[in-house]
């Protein structure tokens, strides 16, 4: 398995970001979509795939979870399905295959009015994927491992996979993400190396401001999971027989440090990578 990282987690420019992560050893970088990417030319694109090449960092993947609508909303599916494509071309552009996002919740129930809405609206994002060589890697978190696998069974797709956050599922689903990996492993295509502790054991749903299908807020009866990230190696995650069951499900792709919080974010980079090369070598 590589080493990588997201861009977006050092929070400064690219060029510097780029420079830094090679200084660091990290071995590859996921790109953050913003909407200015949208509107790049592939001449730029291409230069920004230059600058991670000229660095020796692999463009393991990109994040386009910058979205206003929503895969499960009935009036809106599709015009998140049309911004999808484009990051899909983007990420081609870029000389990348693996697309991240967060999807929404997948109810657990398949005669939620959500859930057909799901595989439709995935569906359609998944085929796109495929024809362009790519992969839609679905985002661990909201649901357990059992139910995003009933989902993509059911959408039944080669251009779904899954990118899995071992904190999203430790820290918001209470959920063993030796068992995901376990339940999910041939669908793993990429994954974040994040950690986290959870306060309190409440609706992942609700957390995830999970909404009907006419896009008004859903009601729980039980309050919002809470929950902490913290710095790699410091939380709940199972390191090493996470690491072990990827191994097991015959993943070698990158582990992408995310730190999306915490005031210094170079500092608990760099103890994330003496971390990972600790528990690879």
């Amino acid at each position: 398995m590589k080493i990588g990282a997201l861009n977006s987690s050092l929070r400064k420019p690219l060029p510097v970001t780029v420079k830094e992560y090679a200084e660091m050893g990290i071995q590859g970088i996921q790109l953050q979509i913003t909407p200015e990417h949208l509107i790049y030319s592939d001449d730029r694109l291409r230069e920004i795939s230059r600058l991670c090449a000229d660095a020796g960092l692999e463009i393991s993947a990109v994040c386009g979870d910058i979205a206003r609508t929503h895969f499960g909303v009935s009036s809106e599916w599709r015009d998140r399905v049309l911004l999808h494509k484009r990051v899909v071309d983007i990420a081609v552009v870029l000389g990348t295959k693996y697309i991240t996002t967060h999807i929404g919740v997948v109810p657990a129930d398949k005669k939620d009015p959500v859930y057909p809405i799901m595989v439709e609206s995935i569906g359609a994002a998944a085929e796109y994927s495929a024809s362009c060589g790519a992969v839609f890697a679905i985002e661990t978190g909201p649901e357990k491992a059992d139910v995003l696998l009933q989902l993509l069974q059911d959408v039944n797709s080669k251009g779904l996979g899954v990118n899995l956050d071992p904190a999203n599922l430790r820290m918001v689903s209470c959920e063993d993400p030796v068992r995901a990996v376990e339940l999910l492993g041939k669908y793993i295509v990429h994954t974040h190396a994040k950690d986290g502790i959870n306060t309190y054991p409440g609706s992942a749903a609700a957390a995830y401001h999970m909404l009907e299908p006419d896009g008004t807020p859903r009601k729980f009866a039980d309050r919002a999971a809470e929950w902490k990230e913290v710095p790699l190696g410091q939380g709940q995650v199972p390191w090493d027989g996470y690491l072990a069951a990827l191994k097991k499900a015959g993943f070698d792709g990158f582990l992408t440090i995310e730190r999306e919080c915490g005031s210094d974010p170079e500092g608990d980079i760099r103890l994330a990578v003496d971390f990972l090369k600790a528990k690879l070598n």
